[in-house]
């Protein structure tokens, strides 16, 4: 079991998603990766907060994931930023299409992590929050922290 405050290898997690993104389901998928981007991954050098995932065609899409270069790797490197494919059965795919489809619903990658030996990405429906429900959240994390101060 992990120690609080440290993470797995191979962890990242999109920390703005629950601040930006009231998220209501959520998808565990399997991610095409080539080259040295899984050493890269496995490092947790990536960086979902512009990532975003999209159904086009029938597939899913991850866009605008960040994975650093490996440093050590040869002359094979691809681009940062790349579109990348997603790997989940058709029903769920399409189901997130419906949703994605809704309006003001956004598809946003949570978290990637290995599983099994395989990267894995977690995608969440989310609604995007407005201006007050952001202020609310705020609030009520800091009177948990008062209140956890006083009574420990």
């Amino acid at each position: 079991m992990a120690q609080a405050g440290k993470r797995e290898p191979g962890t990242v997690q999109n920390r703005k998603a629950s601040f930006n993104y009231e998220i209501s389901d959520q998808l565990e998928a399997g991610i095409v990766l080539v080259g040295s981007e899984v050493k890269s991954l496995f490092l947790g050098r990536a960086n979902l907060t512009d990532a975003y995932c999209r159904v086009t065609n029938g597939e899913l899409w991850l866009h605008q994931m960040d994975i650093e270069p490996y440093e050590k790797s040869s002359h094979y490197r691809v681009e940062r930023r790349r579109e990348r494919k997603l790997l989940a059965h058709r029903k769920e795919i399409e189901l997130l299409r419906r949703k994605q489809d809704e309006n003001g619903l956004s598809l946003v990658p949570l978290k990637v992590y290995f599983k099994g030996g395989k990267a894995k990405v977690v995608v969440g429906v989310g609604k995007g929050k407005k201006q007050y429900d952001k202020r609310e959240a705020i609030k009520k994390k800091e009177t948990r922290r008062e209140l956890e101060r006083e009574l420990g």
